[in-house]
């Protein structure tokens, strides 16, 4: 081991920046700048604009306050009757008051409709809504849409909870940007340390959604309100006519507002919890079912986007260009790293390899970094809790995560397999099917 080390010691030195280069070039060229150093620019950014942010943000609170407009609080689900009572709890413990909240049970088999209505009958929910035939997660949150009276729609999953200020913070960038036309929160993953699989997607989530998506917000190019925790303009969600068929509806939903030229942001003042798969098995089939959904929403519904014309939209473009490139193409790429290091540098594998590793693992050490110096105290804790599984992230992330994605690219590709997921009924998926949804 000790000889080892000293070969790879001297292998670091002895390379000079155009082999590095060679060896390196998918990190170089594709990660480092985008995991590190818009991070940095946003840390900046925090600091320097943060009592100018402060100023915009009070005034957005008071001017809520003054109308205080009523929030229509959806949250559609199958078989989540255990995790309703707490979600509207927190629904109930918000510090702003003026909601309305409408469950919609999408056939259940469980006991989510005794549940739900000794709630509604208590008057902890005051809407709810059975499909007693499942119809998918659109089709119940648009039962729910017909029957909203508030100004603004907050989508939430049944089995999350929200932090005490989420509804009053997710509620302010409207008022501070009359074109946003939907708000994406900051979603967490609750238990964040009960498991191995649970604990990475919490570092996951931590990075890509907490972090990710504030640097996405920042930028101007966010592509998703996640379906777990979004709040949505009314008059738009009926001039668009609410979710289409999923998998993937969040991520068609917000393309929709963008086409419509309002803006997207992302409040991380606005905490949310939700409950994350507890295995790899359950994990994998999770994460195919949202990896299919860029090769059927990106690049079949929705690739009007990058084809310029009277209404095209450069942040748009960019977003959906980005969702594209960081995810389709450079999942590709990565292959392709693999062969070329094969067949011209098999023999320097044992060197390139664990570097490749080192330099994953600095990157995503700086983006924990940031991550502690941009969040709340809750998020600052659950960060440095996290820190003893950064180890594990570039094989969570650079061979689990990419193995599954790799699959169901080609399952979406060849074969259209998100009709036939079973997350939605079939006499719904083969409807969407024959219309090109």
């Amino acid at each position: 081991m000790t000889d080892y080390l000293e070969d790879l010691y001297f292998f670091w030195q002895s390379i000079d920046a155009e082999k590095f280069l060679r060896l390196f070039w998918v990190f170089l060229v594709f990660d480092f700048g985008r995991f590190a150093f818009f991070q940095c620019a946003l840390v900046l950014e925090h600091f320097l604009g943060g009592k100018q942010a402060r100023r915009k943000r009070a005034l957005a609170r008071s001017l809520l306050r003054k109308e205080n407009p009523l929030v229509s609080v959806i949250a559609p689900g199958k078989n989540e009757g255990r995790h309703i009572p707490a979600l509207a709890e927190s629904i109930r413990a918000q510090s702003y008051r003026n909601l309305e909240i409408i469950v919609v049970d999408d056939g259940s088999n469980d006991d989510t409709p005794m549940i739900c209505g000794k709630l509604l009958q208590s008057g902890r929910i005051d809407k709810f809504f059975r499909n007693p035939i499942r119809g998918g997660k659109a089709s119940a949150a648009n039962l729910a849409l017909r029957y909203c009276r508030g100004k603004y729609v907050l989508h939430l999953d049944a089995d999350t909870h929200l932090g005490p200020l989420a509804i009053e913070n997710m509620l302010c960038p409207f008022y501070e940007d009359g074109n946003i036309g939907a708000v994406a929160g900051d979603v967490r993953v609750n238990h964040p340390l009960r498991d191995l699989p649970v604990s990475l997607q919490a570092l996951e989530y931590l990075k890509k959604i907490s972090l990710g998506r504030r640097v996405a917000s920042f930028l101007g190019i966010l592509r998703i309100v996640s379906g777990a925790f979004g709040v949505f303009r009314k008059d738009v969600l009926d001039r668009i006519g609410g979710w289409d068929v999923g998998p993937g509806l969040d991520g068609d939903i917000t393309v929709k507002f963008r086409k419509l030229g309002y803006r997207i942001a992302f409040e991380p003042a606005a905490v949310c919890y939700t409950n994350v798969p507890d295995s790899f098995r359950k994990l994998a089939v999770q994460r195919r079912r949202w990896d299919r959904s860029l090769i059927r929403f990106r690049l079949r519904k929705h690739s009007d986007i990058l084809i310029p014309d009277a209404n095209f939209k450069w942040g748009t473009f960019l977003a959906f260009w980005e969702n594209i490139v960081f995810n389709l193409v450079l999942d590709l790429k990565w292959w392709i790293y693999i062969i070329d290091m094969g067949f011209n540098f098999n023999h320097l594998a044992r060197y390139v390899l664990p570097m490749n590793y080192a330099l994953y693992l600095v990157t995503g050490s700086v983006q924990l970094l940031a991550a502690v110096l941009l969040m709340d105290k809750e998020g600052k804790i659950r960060a440095v809790k996290l820190a003893v599984f950064l180890p594990l992230m570039p094989i969570y992330t650079g061979v689990f995560l990419r193995v599954v994605r790799t699959y169901a690219y080609f399952q979406e590709f060849f074969f259209k397999a998100s009709y036939f997921d079973p997350w939605n009924p079939w006499k719904v998926s083969s409807q969407a099917k024959a219309a090109g949804l």
